[in-house]
């Protein structure tokens, strides 16, 4: 991994484990406004508690090596809230400044996956490969 991918990876993946931290930290505690905010989307205030835990879980897996498979699940996690909590706002009526927070999480969240280290991948067998249509196939 060339050392600017590196920072890059650290840099987008710190900002991502405080943020998503914060957040569920604030929604499991139901604190912060976002009662307010669940409530005028239409949701139960429930759901808060729900997403606080998985996103504070999908930071402890990001950041501890290892556990591959489980970090791409949190990476999907984090995708769906915040792609979620977008067209929430969005759909509601609200404007887009409304939205801006989830958007610009969400760009975190693809470079800090897209930056992330070899050793924090999947690692498809050898006998995988992409063919010209990019779908995984055995070789013959």
């Amino acid at each position: 991994m060339r050392k600017r991918d590196k920072i890059i990876y650290w840099t987008v993946t710190i900002f991502l484990a405080i943020a998503m931290t914060a957040g569920g930290t604030q929604q499991l505690l139901q604190i912060g406004g976002y009662n307010e905010i669940v409530t005028r989307l239409g949701y139960p205030l429930y759901l808060l508690s729900i997403i606080g835990v998985w996103k504070i879980l999908g930071v402890l897996i990001i950041l501890v090596p290892g556990l591959p498979i489980l970090k791409e699940w949190a990476y999907a996690g984090f995708f769906f809230v915040m792609s979620g909590a977008a067209i929430s706002h969005l759909v509601t009526g609200e404007s887009l400044s409304e939205a801006m927070p989830s958007l610009f999480l969400l760009v975190i969240i693809f470079l800090s996956w897209h930056y992330r280290p070899k050793d924090r991948k999947i690692q498809l067998p050898s006998h995988f490969h992409q063919n010209s249509r990019t779908s995984l196939s055995p070789r013959s």
